[in-house]
């Protein structure tokens, strides 16, 4: 039987003295997170863990008195998957934020969740390592939230999501148990692989507490830069099919459309009107850097994109600039609503086309960047109003746009996550004896449904 709230924030008093807080200011920020969507009333309390046993403390609290538990880490999240409502603990790991093991000779680390992405790799550039995990978001969201929806990032098409380098992790469940899951070493085949199952699972199986890292080396030498314009999307989208068929693999391979070049043309003023309506952006990286870029910028050329090349520094962030004024020049143009599909790579074209069909049809300006390396488009919707009030002309747009990825073979999201944002549309994807059987997993780490409830596969 759920115990009385006044109740459950003494005993959590109790337990984790001085980290407990109750100011209303703090529990409306946890309601929310970068996706503008707000959990429905507050919760009871936030609490600030320090440690491995801050956070036992709490999930035993949560499991004896059947109180939801919802886990942050900096609410940079983009699909409401870490939101705090009504009734709930809001659990922060924020301050669990310590490098505790480097090792060179490993090409691994060890850290506890709430390290930021950029702090975490500023430290290891000291020991000329590297986490190649690369969020747009990595200067303000924790390694612990990357794990936790498996983020992606501009870097994903040569060095891979977030599971790809992580070997192992501590978890608190529900009841305060705290397993370890995943190797130390660089191969190891024992039993299920709960580390991959617990990377994307948006909290709802159980809380990171400790990651340990596969690292790099640190990337050396030119970092060649492209900058191309094409007349069309699809000649853009062309060039990039013939970069991946010549068997090249840039470290980025970002594309902008018109309505986003058209949108950061209004904001920063820059004449792009007169270049194309489409901009390819291609950076490699590694000994053969040079190289690879020139057969890059032959592949480009060839479609018909009309392009630069450079390894200036200079040069180069005026290019990746373009590319980065496209966030800050969308929110100019009114609230947004951010999405996340990814096609196979070779039906990226048709997407944009259903892309622009919806755009039309709907009368919504839906400006869509991608990682055109990995196929993950992100259409943003602009609308008039709040993102926190999105109009249902817009949700109505957005279905149509899910639906479409998937019939082109896609994915819901390709690094965003579930959350709440896409919950109603991941039986869609699965199939039902998918869905039945990933609700079967869950049940099976959290019986009582008291982590992250209303995620993922909702209430």
């Amino acid at each position: 039987m759920r115990a009385a709230h006044d109740d459950v924030i003494e005993r959590l008093r109790l337990a984790v003295p001085g980290r407990v807080v109750t100011d209303a200011d703090v529990l409306e920020s946890a309601r929310t997170d970068r996706s503008g969507t707000f959990a429905s009333g507050r919760p009871i309390a936030v609490v600030y863990a320090e440690s491995i046993e801050d956070v036992q403390a709490v999930c035993r609290i949560a499991d004896e008195t059947d109180t939801p538990l919802v886990t942050r880490g900096a609410g940079t999240g983009l699909a409401g998957g870490a939101i705090a409502g009504d009734g709930e603990i809001a659990l922060s790991t924020e301050r669990m934020c310590r490098v505790l093991e480097i090792s060179a000779e490993n090409q691994l680390c060890v850290v506890e969740p709430g390290i930021l992405n950029g702090d975490l790799n500023r430290q290891l550039a000291e020991r000329g390592l590297w986490w190649p995990p690369d969020p747009a978001s990595k200067d303000i969201s924790t390694v612990g939230g990357n794990i936790a929806s498996n983020a992606g990032g501009l870097l994903c098409a040569k060095y891979g999501v977030t599971r790809e380098a992580v070997l192992a992790l501590k978890v608190v469940l529900v009841d305060g148990t705290l397993l370890e899951v995943g190797h130390r070493t660089v191969k190891g085949v024992t039993g299920y692989d709960l580390c991959a199952l617990m990377i994307g699972s948006e909290g709802t199986l159980g809380i990171v507490v400790e990651a340990t890292l596969k690292l790099r080396p640190a990337v050396m030498g030119v970092v060649p830069t492209i900058g191309a314009y094409f007349d069309s999307i699809a000649d853009a989208v062309a060039a990039v099919a013939a970069v991946t068929a010549a068997g090249l693999q840039p470290a980025i391979m970002e594309l902008m459309d018109r309505s986003m070049l058209e949108a950061v043309a209004a904001h920063t003023g820059l004449d792009l009107a007169s270049a194309g309506t489409a901009y390819l952006l291609v950076q490699t990286d590694g000994p053969n850097a040079l190289a690879e870029a020139q057969a890059v910028l032959v592949e480009v050329q060839a479609a018909g994109g009309r392009a630069e090349i450079t390894t200036d520094p200079d040069a180069a962030a005026s290019m990746v600039d373009v590319r980065r004024q496209g966030l800050p020049a969308m929110e100019a143009l009114g609230a947004l609503l951010i999405e996340d599909v990814a096609v196979p790579r070779d039906r990226m074209a048709e997407m944009y086309a259903r892309i622009e069909e919806i755009a039309e049809r709907y009368d919504v300006l839906i400006p869509t960047p991608a990682h055109a390396g990995d196929g993950n488009l992100h259409p943003t919707f602009v609308f008039e109003g709040s993102t926190s009030d999105v109009p249902d002309r817009i949700w109505d747009a957005a279905r149509e746009l899910f639906r479409a990825g998937l019939e082109l073979g896609g994915t819901l999201t390709g690094e965003h996550g579930v959350g709440v944002l896409k919950r109603a549309f991941l039986g869609d994807e699965l199939g039902d004896a998918q869905y039945e059987i990933q609700k079967r997993i869950k049940a099976v780490f959290d019986p009582k449904g008291l982590l992250n409830p209303g995620k993922v596969f909702g209430s």
